[in-house]
């Protein structure tokens, strides 16, 4: 079937359908590629993909494309499946021959309400998805399919047995070249990396326990699937070779640095490409090994530090002591990596004095840039089942994860710790942290680098403020 994979429109700025990291609006515009949509795309010869918020689309641009197809499979996610519902309908309205599909957390863990909300929603893909669109878009019957849920045409709904995880993550083809043939890359942009910048997985699956993070518990999984090193190292000649505007490539694994060895492999195949590269790391990695990432093309991890409490990384199963990630941290300063550091406000066990001794640790350890996010109980993780059973959160509010303008909110209180104290802890932090004349000295001599970096940081700052001001209202 002639097949359209579409990012649908969302809140302005709202990048919750793309790398699916961080589904709300970012203190700074930025977007993420759309690499689960990606992936399935490159499995379907002739297919498209539309990333309707990083192409500023709307849904009077998108409506029209439904009479050109006969399959759209919509990325959706807990807070933006009303309005992805109600493209779904628009679509349906314009075309009723079409076909349409979710793809994403929100319809893994809750497929018969998915199905439920909307009739124009014909089927729902759980778990890994990626050979499931392949199925549906080669015609197959929807009930031989394996991971899919659909409604017939009466409306009855059934759930066909579960796709069995990947195990030969070779099997899948480069999403690199559906971004050239697809996307505009310049469109792409995150404050910490190069402009621009491509990113994707080298593996999928995550070993650590963290009760917050979405994607391990309901589509990657906990076991770490990877591709093997030379797969990566010909995908990344390949970007090399093609896409000569790109300044910086990104691994998006949830923990890129998990398999040591492997990543020293592919660290030195990348030395040898000539590459300048960044990852996801967790605070634990020893300086051997950033050593030898530093060495052959590292600039920059993203660490999620979480918290500068030992108890509540403890609650969350973080893996991670605040000692260690302190000696991480000085570690990637002496070797000159440097750090974009991201936070949590509102795990469990969070009070007026954690807020404050994460404050002080993030001050302390000093990475380069931070995000800080409010703890986001999405259904089907570890943390929302907690929370609904200890009365921190009424069930089935995931929905109100963000408001009407994709802001993000805090759905959990505590009896000592009220959600309006927790979300307006955020100002605080990024005042304390970046209103410092240290941190600000740091910004300034970054900036005296490049007119075009001085031009990005103006504009990132005029967001930044921007965010503040609409924050706290």
């Amino acid at each position: 079937m002639k097949t359209l994979f579409l990012h649908p429109p969302s809140f302005d700025g709202f990048d919750g359908g793309a790398g699916a990291r961080y589904q709300a609006r970012r203190e700074i515009r930025s977007f993420w590629y759309p690499t689960w949509l990606a992936q399935p795309a490159a499995l379907v010869p002739d297919s498209k993909l539309i990333d309707a918020p990083a192409d500023g689309l709307t849904l009077a641009d998108i409506v029209p494309l439904a009479r050109r197809y006969e399959l759209v499979i919509m990325h959706t996610s807990s807070p933006s499946f009303p309005t992805d519902a109600h493209t779904a309908e628009r679509l349906k309205a314009e075309n009723p021959e079409l076909i349409v599909g979710m793809v994403g957390a929100k319809v893994a863990v809750d497929p018969e309400g998915s199905l439920k909300a909307s009739r124009a929603i014909d089927f729902v893909a759980r778990e890994e998805f990626d050979f499931t669109c392949k199925e549906v878009a080669e015609g197959r019957p929807l009930a031989q399919i394996s991971g899919l849920s659909f409604q017939d045409d009466s409306g009855r709904i059934h759930h066909n047995p579960a796709r069995v995880p990947l195990t030969d993550m070779d099997q899948l083809p480069w999403v690199s070249p559906i971004y050239q043939r697809d996307l505009t890359i310049e469109n792409y942009f995150i404050g910490y990396l190069k402009h621009p910048y491509v990113s994707f997985y080298s593996g999928r699956g995550c070993r650590s326990k963290c009760t917050f993070c979405l994607w391990p518990q309901t589509v990657g999984g906990h076991r770490y699937r990877v591709r093997s090193v030379q797969n990566v190292l010909d995908e990344v000649r390949w970007i090399r070779d093609h896409l000569p505007q790109v300044k910086e490539i990104f691994f998006d694994d949830d923990t890129f640095t998990d398999f040591r060895p492997r990543v020293e492999e592919i660290a030195r195949g990348l030395g040898r490409l000539g590459v300048t590269w960044s990852c996801n790391a967790k605070a634990n990695v020893p300086y051997e090994t950033l050593k030898v990432m530093k060495d052959n093309g590292l600039r920059l991890l993203l660490v999620g530090y979480e918290s500068g409490n030992d108890q509540i990384l403890h609650n969350i199963r973080k893996g991670l002591r605040v000692d260690i990630a302190r000696r991480f941290t000085r570690d990637c300063r002496t070797l000159g990596i440097t750090v974009h550091g991201t936070f949590i406000f509102g795990l469990p066990g969070e009070t007026h004095e954690t807020l404050r001794e994460t404050m002080q640790f993030a001050m302390e350890i000093n990475p380069h840039t931070i995000q800080v996010s409010l703890a986001a109980p999405y259904p089907g993780t570890e943390l929302y089942r907690q929370a609904v059973s200890a009365g921190w959160l009424e069930e089935n509010t995931a929905v109100n994860l963000v408001n009407e303008r994709g802001i993000q909110l805090s759905p959990i209180s505590y009896p000592h710790l009220s959600a309006a104290d927790i979300y307006h802890a955020i100002e605080v932090f990024y005042r304390r942290f970046y209103f410092r004349p240290r941190k600000i000295g740091e910004l300034l001599a970054e900036m005296m680098t490049s007119w075009e970096l001085t031009k990005r940081r103006l504009r990132e700052g005029v967001e930044f403020f921007r965010f503040l001001r609409a924050h706290a209202a």
